[in-house]
């Protein structure tokens, strides 16, 4: 393993959109990048055009080199696994079987496993044991950082020497890379963020306006405080990039997953319709994260509400009235 600033070799586990950008930014910084995808007919579109099929438009250059062996990623000094939070337990599985444990191990995944309530560097641990794990999020679209646009995330590692020097090593003058020691706050943020873009969508698809998203992405940012600070998040961190800057991000715009599955939900279509064949993490995460609230006695009505919603135990305009039936309280 690499230790310093230097990890000149990065692989990349996961085909899909954010995947391939996040390989286009190793190869900015100037790394060297394997990008293994799970379908090989994905590595065949790589290698025959230069361009990923989840990303297209944006050429990918020959310091990228794609496999759909595992194996094949040996080599590298830092992985970072950009997959679905509910399938890294699948991949940290998978790579733990051929793949030796010196490199460091980042996640790129935003959410809780529903299953199981880990986290995931949790779930690196206890499927990879020995290795060290990181996190990278922060308010970032796959196509944005595809592009080249000027764009921020947190990488974070309980070892501030390891996040310092991923940092360094994946930061260019595009993609601009902060790093942290507060693992747990920049997970929860990534995760949270994801149920709240889904009610700012829901708020937009009912018609409710503008003064009505602001309203619920201030008191959903109240939520995720509250429930950052039982599991010990640092406050700035939850103000920070991988916190507030993605909540920012996510309830705002239709780009995001989230807000589109939660835009088509308060359109009408049913939580099955509503995904229209893209993977909403929020979708997964609400039901989790709205489960871990009421164990530990956090006060999160819109998650829960979100987390009703999918389940099809109530309908968004009996959950929004619900909402605004709630006993008035100081704001703080």
């Amino acid at each position: 393993m690499t230790t310093g600033p230097a990890f000149a070799e990065i692989g990349i586990v996961g085909g899909g959109a954010y995947g391939a950008a996040l390989a286009l930014a190793a190869a900015r910084a100037g790394r060297g990048v394997r990008l293994w995808a799970r379908d090989g007919a994905t590595v065949a579109a790589i290698q025959r055009n230069r361009e990923a099929p989840r990303l297209p438009g944006i050429a990918l250059p020959e310091a990228i080199r794609a496999t759909d062996n595992l194996s094949d990623l040996a080599a590298c000094d830092a992985l970072i696994v950009a997959v679905p939070t509910q399938h890294l337990r699948e991949a940290c599985v998978a790579m733990a079987a051929v793949l030796p444990r010196g490199a460091p191990v980042v996640s790129a995944a935003k959410g809780i496993e529903r299953a199981t309530g880990l986290f995931a560097t949790d779930i690196i641990a206890r499927t990879w044991t020995g290795v060290a794990t990181a996190i990278l999020s922060g308010p970032s679209f796959a196509e944005d950082i595809g592009r080249g646009l000027p764009t921020a995330v947190t990488l974070a590692a309980a070892d501030a020497a390891l996040a310092r020097g991923l940092a360094e090593s994946l930061n260019s003058s595009a993609f601009r890379i902060y790093h942290a020691s507060d693992v747990r706050g920049v997970e929860i943020g990534g995760a949270a963020k994801n149920v709240l873009a889904i009610a700012a969508g829901i708020a937009i698809g009912l018609g409710f306006g503008e003064s009505a998203r602001a309203a619920l992405v201030a008191r959903g940012f109240a939520e995720l405080r509250r429930f950052g600070e039982a599991h010990g998040a640092e406050p700035e961190t939850l103000m920070g990039l991988s916190g507030l800057g993605d909540v920012v991000l996510s309830c705002a715009s239709p780009q995001s997953r989230n807000f589109a599955y939660g835009l088509a939900l308060g359109q009408g279509r049913t939580p099955a319709e509503a995904s229209g064949g893209r993977l909403a993490e929020g979708a997964f995460t609400a039901p989790i994260l709205a489960e871990m609230a009421r164990a530990e006695g956090v006060d999160m009505p819109i998650a829960a509400a979100v987390a009703a919603i999918i389940a099809g135990q109530t309908g968004v305009r009996d959950a929004v009235a619900a909402l605004l039936a709630r006993p008035i309280r100081a704001e703080i």
